[in-house]
């Protein structure tokens, strides 16, 4: 019987070295939270209303053209008006194609930047989860659910914000784009008519 006692005593205390921990985060209310998430989407704001700043600028000029050209092209020969229509249908174009670039370069940037916050946060999740003794960590958004249920006990989701912002050290802002940034190539005309 005592040996009984015994190998029972070595299997609980073998199942329990064993034990599996299990936790699980909100990952969108980690990216709302977490400052270097914050900070990022500040960022690309005031990048995207710089962009759209410049880009007014330089539409400007374009809009008093062509502006100038619909009070004045009844006094016009038709060559001349054809000349001047060619002329602003490629400004436009080129307009146009800043405007996609910007655009491009915007997206591309902000997609970066959410990558690199991404592997920021599992790296952290990572380091956070071997010092805790987590076995898992299961992330869930509303896009992938894959936390149908967990108790609230398993949810460390403050506790990880709490700690992500406590070890964020913030970064200088990024380089400003400038109108050099924003220059298309030559664009080629169209037959399209300027309104």
């Amino acid at each position: 019987m005592k040996k009984l006692a015994i190998v029972f005593s070595l299997m609980m205390l073998m199942s329990s070295c064993t034990q599996v921990k299990i936790a699980y985060v909100d990952l969108e209310e980690i990216l709302k939270e977490y400052e270097g998430a914050v900070q990022a989407e500040e960022e690309m704001k005031v990048k995207s209303q710089q962009i759209s700043q410049q880009l007014d600028q330089m539409a400007l000029p374009l809009q008093q053209k062509i502006q100038e050209y619909q009070q004045n092209k009844d006094n016009l020969s038709a060559s001349a008006r054809q000349k001047q229509e060619t002329e602003l249908m490629q400004q436009q174009q080129q307009f146009q194609q800043q405007q996609q670039m910007a655009q491009q370069q915007v997206q591309a940037e902000g997609q970066a930047m959410y990558e690199k916050i991404n592997k920021e946060i599992e790296s952290f999740l990572a380091d956070y989860g071997q010092s805790k003794g987590y076995t898992y960590i299961l992330g869930s958004s509303v896009q992938t659910k894959t936390v149908l249920y967990g108790e609230e006990s398993l949810d460390i989701t403050d506790a990880v914000i709490e700690a992500l912002n406590s070890d964020y050290e913030p970064e200088a802002p990024a380089t400003e784009l400038t109108e050099e940034n924003l220059t298309a190539p030559e664009a080629t005309p169209e037959t399209t008519p300027v309104n």
